[in-house]
Order: structure tokens, then C-alpha cells, then sequence
């Protein structure tokens, strides 16, 4: 059963009082005055009264100060940058559209490069438990918002693990959609979101439970026409993981990134995984270490300077020096270094593939260690450039991950696994983290078909066409089944294989619902 919610407006007086409480600026660069933000939420009660279906209802959201909301500065954490959006990034206004309320906008590494948090002139963001230790970026202030309850749902980026890392670190799901999935450009295409690098970046979606994380990619989800990277889900889209789901972990020589702790909360990870029913098999993951390079020790980098290289030239004052250092470096950037590097990573895709071929999923440790604010301090590109070792592939080879807490290193701190899969197969990766946690994943995918099934045993073949058990069914005559959702394309496969015996017709439900059926002749058993 899910846990009742406060009313819109309880919710909104809630946050601040946490926000009073937790006594923590430095997670916002802009926040919302309560008397605004309590009468977007008494607006979403009228919506309520009148009827609207508004899965969201009521929930406050933390927004990633380098995306657009709408009479807010974006400053991408450099005050000379900001600039006050007229319109909100396609990805926020679903989610107002949905009832989520925006509490503000949040402190991030600067220009969305880093990974702990720590590069912002409005201050290095601690950790929601652990106020010594980092919360992990670039997206530190949407995570530590949420991990503090002040928040229900963070909205980050994720290029090379920003939303994925401060995850982890904070004992939180998170969830880096398969890129395009959800759009990120609003209005003004390059105001809906600050890119880093246009091509691997990915809004996503920070949250305490899969379950709402799953809800909050569904809203946010579909192409938009104003966003020529967006995507829609495919049509063989598989909407559910298998029953016993084959997993790849790292072969031991690909963990010894890993710091003292780590190592062994990555191992009762795997136990947890087996105890869970998944089998797992080590495999050599070298390759995908390698590709992770490319994103900032080759010239894909010069995405990056493209974004906001030639504002940083004219030397802002707010600039943080080490993202000044890493982003011009890509200034003298050749076109055949970049073309080159393409090459090498449409390589490495097709070398991925084959690398997983047979399994579901890809098991990793999100991040290699925990530093402390000071550690950071003094090596803040090398303990950076460890943090991302199992992250920054993930997008440059177009796959889809899903994050989630697991149990506590020995040190008592915050330990996440990331499932990691080949694009579009994003609800399996929710389906296994849900495994793990012992809880429940949302649908992701909205599209796909009801399908109801009497009289055959056609379990496991919609299973392996990646069908999605829903509920048990019954008919106005009284007969009872199951109802199932597949894709577009699991059902034509479905339907093409179906013997004589067997055929598709539309169904009532009990419930008044009419569905497409799968029927049987009497004995039918072949299937």
C-alpha cells in the first residue's frame, strides 16, 4: 500500500520546515518565496477538486540550476552566465502538468563538470548524512535536497555521471534514461538546458524510491518537436525484465579503482543479487573503461568547449579554475580528432554489444570511493577522474542506467550499484534495481498494449517478447485470467506465431474495460 500523501499546500509548508530545520544554503542557488510556491500548490488542489488525474499531485521538485524554469534565473553555477528564461525546459513543464511543484533551483559543479560537488561560487555542497564528506555531482544540490526530505524529487544531468554518482553517495535512486528519452531543450533550444555535451547529455531523475522515480521518467518522457535529439520509445520496447535475469559483473581485475570498503560492499552487492534470483558471470569490462576516456582525455571534450567555451575566454570572475582548465583545453581541438574519436566510439558500441550479448544487464559500482571535502580539495581532477571510472561510458556508448542504494560500506556510508543496459531497455534495468531493493518499479514505458489471456500457457513466450505481467483478470461470464502489457511489436510477433487454434479478439473485462485477448480452443496446450 502506498503511504498517504500530505495535501498540496501541508506538502509545501513541510519543505520549508525542513528547509529551516536542515539549515543547508548551500544546496540552492534560487529558492522560490513559500508564498509563491504554496499558491502553485493550492492551484494543483483546485485541479484536484476538479477532477484532474494528476499523478504527481502536490510533490515538490529541486531543479538543476543549468535547466530552464520559467521566471527563475539559470545560472549553470557561474554568476556572470545567468540569464532569466521567459519559458520552461519541455521536461519541468510535464512535470508541472502532472502536479509537481517547483521549490527552486539547485547548486551544481559549475557548467554540469564534476563529479563531487564541490566546483560552485556558491559552495561546496556536504553531504545530506555525512556533512565532511562530498555529496557527489554535478548534480549535488537536487540530490542532497531529496536525501534531506526537503524535496520529493531532484531533477538533474547526467553526462558523465551526475546524477548516477550523488545517487549513490546519498542513499538515493537514480534514475539516467536511455538519452533523448526525455527532451532537454525547452522553447529557446539552447535554453531548456545548459549542455555540457549535447550529444551524451540526459535529464534524469533523482528520488527516494524506485517506484516514484519510475513515475516521475514516465511524465517526463516522449519526444518533443523542439528537440531534434528527442526520441521516442521503440516499437518492440521490452516492458519487463525476465523472471530470473542474467546478469555481468566486473572480472576482479576491473575493480581495483575501487577503495578500501568499497571492494567488499560491491561483493555483498553481487550476493544480494544472486539471493534475489538473478545468476551472474564475470566478464573483462576493459573495453568499456577505455571508451570512458574518450569524454574528457580525447577530443570529445570539444563539445564541451562548444557549449560554453568561448564564454569562459572572456575570463568570468565567478569561474572555477579547474572547469575553466578542463573545458578551454578542448579550444585547439581538430575536426579529424573528433571525427576520429566518433569512429572510436561507434567501435566500441558494437564491441559493448557483443560484450553483453546473453545478458540482461551490466551490474557495476556506481563510484570507486567516498572522499572527504578536504581529499577533494587537494586533488580535485584526480579523485574527479576515479569517481567516473564505472560512469563516464555509459553515455558515450548510448546505454541506459538505472541506480540504487544497496547495503552501507563498512564505514557506515551510502553504497549504490548501477544496472546498466543497452538503450531503450531502460524498464529492465528498473525491473532488476527494484529486485535488489526488494521494492516495486513503476512502468516507464507509456505506450504498448493491454492483453489479456485465457485458456493457454503463453507465460513464458510473452515473457522472452519482453510482456509485462499487470494483474489477474475476470470476465462479465466469470472466466479468469491474466492481463499482461506488450509492446506494439511483441503483440504483432505474438499474433504472426499463434496456431490455428488460437486468436486475437477483443474482450470485456468485469471492470467494464475492453481489451485485446488471446483465446484457445478447448485443450489447446502446445504453447
Amino acid at each position: 500500500m502506498k503511504p498517504t500523501r500530505l495535501s498540496p499546500t501541508a506538502r509545501v509548508a513541510a519543505a520549508y520546515r525542513t528547509i529551516a530545520e536542515a539549515d543547508r544554503p548551500e544546496v540552492w542557488i534560487t529558492l522560490r518565496d513559500q508564498a509563491d510556491v504554496h499558491n502553485d500548490a493550492v492551484a494543483v488542489e483546485h485541479r484536484l477538486a476538479a477532477g484532474e488525474p494528476l499523478p504527481l499531485a502536490g510533490l515538490m521538485v529541486a531543479v538543476k540550476d543549468n535547466i530552464d524554469v520559467a521566471g527563475l534565473p539559470t545560472t549553470a553555477g557561474c554568476r556572470e552566465f545567468s540569464y532569466l528564461p521567459a519559458t520552461t525546459a519541455v521536461a519541468i513543464e510535464r512535470l508541472h502538468e502532472a502536479g509537481a511543484v517547483v521549490l527552486g533551483k539547485t547548486n551544481l559543479d559549475q557548467f554540469g563538470c564534476g563529479l563531487a560537488g564541490t566546483r560552485s561560487p556558491y559552495g561546496a555542497v556536504r553531504n545530506s548524512g555525512h556533512p565532511d564528506l562530498v555529496s557527489g555531482g554535478s548534480s549535488s544540490g537536487s540530490a542532497v535536497a531529496v536525501a534531506l526530505g526537503i524535496a520529493d524529487i531532484g531533477i538533474g544531468t547526467d553526462t558523465a555521471g551526475s546524477v548516477r554518482v550523488p545517487a549513490a553517495l546519498n542513499g538515493l535512486v537514480g534514475i539516467k534514461p536511455t538519452l533523448g528519452i526525455i527532451p532537454t531543450l525547452g522553447i529557446i533550444p539552447t535554453h531548456g538546458v545548459v549542455p555540457a555535451c549535447v550529444s551524451y547529455d540526459a535529464v534524469c531523475v533523482l528520488a527516494a524510491d524506485l517506484a516514484l522515480a519510475g513515475t516521475a521518467v514516465a511524465v517526463m518522457a516522449g519526444p518533443d518537436p523542439r528537440d531534434p535529439r528527442s526520441r521516442p520509445w521503440p516499437a518492440d520496447v521490452r516492458l519487463g525484465a525476465p523472471d530470473a535475469p542474467r546478469l555481468a559483473i566486473p572480472e576482479a581485475a576491473n575493480l581495483t579503482a575501487l577503495r578500501p570498503g568499497y571492494r567488499e560492499a560491491f561483493a555483498q552487492s553481487v550476493r544480494r543479487a544472486i539471493d534475489a534470483g538473478c545468476s551472474v558471470a564475470p566478464v573483462d569490462i576493459s573495453l568499456l573503461l577505455d571508451a570512458a576516456l574518450l569524454l574528457y582525455d580525447g577530443a570529445i571534450v570539444a563539445e564541451r568547449y562548444a557549449a560554453v567555451g568561448e564564454f569562459l575566454d572572456t575570463a568570468p570572475a565567478s569561474a572555477d579554475p579547474v572547469v575553466v582548465s578542463i573545458i578551454t583545453s578542448a579550444r585547439e581541438v581538430t575536426g579529424p580528432a573528433f571525427a576520429a574519436d566518433l569512429d572510436a566510439l561507434v567501435r566500441a558500441r558494437a564491441d559493448a554489444a557483443c560484450l553483453l550479448d546473453g545478458f540482461d544487464a551490466l551490474l557495476l559500482p556506481t563510484t570507486t570511493e567516498h572522499p572527504t571535502l578536504i581529499e577533494v580539495s587537494a586533488d580535485p581532477v584526480g579523485i574527479s577522474r576515479r569517481m567516473g571510472t564505472y560512469t563516464n561510458f555509459c553515455n558515450l556508448l548510448d546505454m541506459a542506467a538505472v541506480t540504487v542504494p544497496v547495503a552501507p560500506t563498512p564505514a557506515g556510508t551510502p553504497f549504490g550499484v548501477t544496472i546498466v543496459v543497452p538503450s531503450f531497455n531502460d524498464q529492465i534495468a528498473a525491473d532488476i534495481g527494484a529486485r535488489l531493493t526488494g521494492t516495486l518499479s513503476e512502468l516507464l514505458v507509456r505506450s504498448g498494449v493491454e492483453l489479456a489471456v485465457f485458456g493457454a500457457p503463453l507465460y513464458r513466450r510473452l515473457r522472452r517478447l519482453g510482456a509485462r505481467f499487470v494483474e489477474h483478470l475476470r470476465t462479465p461470464e466469470g472466466r479468469t485470467g491474466e492481463l499482461f502489457r506488450i509492446s506494439e511489436a511483441g503483440l504483432g510477433s505474438l499474433a504472426a506465431a499463434l496456431p490455428a487454434s488460437m486468436a486475437l479478439t477483443n474482450l470485456e473485462l468485469e471492470d467494464g474495460r475492453t481489451v485485446t485477448g488471446v483465446t484457445a480452443e478447448a485443450g489447446e496446450r502446445r504453447w
